[in-house]
């Protein structure tokens, strides 16, 4: 299978130095898979997905991520409109909006018509099991639902790859395990997944669980 992500070396510090997040991270994604990485708070997870989405330069080592060296590109803010789709513990979507307008947003990238993002954003409210939700704005929604909005945010684009941080850790048990369903649909129709976790029952959903410690990555 193609490798779409290759991190050879990474190293991120912070406070000039000082906080080595990431230490000489090796990993190897290949399409169509669906990896987990476990690991307590502050052992580098979240700041490996922040790096993988060029949300983070590395401070040195190779990131490419769908054929493109993240070390070295430009535009960076198309790239992770069209390729990646993130998806975080916290769902930041925007209160004053409703639930399709939410996963409208990111579709203005692509100049799509206003009759084409709204089809698109029903298509894939439906898809996460939000049809009668659409227009719920979403202080008015449960915890479980904001984070299917979150979900259908991410595909708005159909990236390659989804960055997943925690994404159930807000949320009941039941609400969590329907969160953890939507990402093995998602993966049987061929999406790559990294999703980072704390959770050993949530890592048990991915086929290759990765262990993070001290900012440095091995397979379980």
């Amino acid at each position: 299978m193609n490798k779409i992500i290759s991190v050879k070396n990474l190293v991120k510090t912070f406070e000039r130095g000082r906080v080595r997040a990431l230490n000489g991270v090796n990993l190897e994604v290949s399409e169509g898979e669906f990896i987990a990485i476990m690991g307590p708070s502050g052992c580098g997870k979240s700041t490996l997905l922040h790096v993988l989405g060029g949300l983070e330069s590395p401070t040195s080592g190779e990131v490419s991520v769908c054929g493109v060296d993240l070390c070295r590109a430009k535009k960076l803010d198309s790239f992770r409109a069209r390729k990646i789709g993130f998806i975080f513990q916290l769902h930041n979507l925007i209160p004053v909006l409703t639930a399709r307008e939410n996963v409208q947003m990111p579709m203005f990238e692509l100049k799509l018509s206003s009759k084409e993002r709204n089809e698109k954003a029903e298509k894939l409210l439906r898809l996460v099991g939000l049809e009668d939700r659409m227009d719920f704005v979403s202080p008015k929604l449960s915890g479980g639902q904001r984070q299917k909005v979150a979900i259908a945010r991410a595909l708005a684009n159909d990236p390659r790859i989804l960055l997943v941080d925690e994404p159930t850790g807000n949320l009941d048990s039941a609400s969590g395990h329907e969160i953890i369903q939507i990402f093995e649909r998602l993966n049987k129709d061929g999406r790559t997944i990294v999703l980072v976790t704390h959770d050993k029952e949530i890592a048990e959903h991915a086929s290759i669980i990765y262990q993070m410690k001290d900012g440095q990555i091995s397979e379980k």
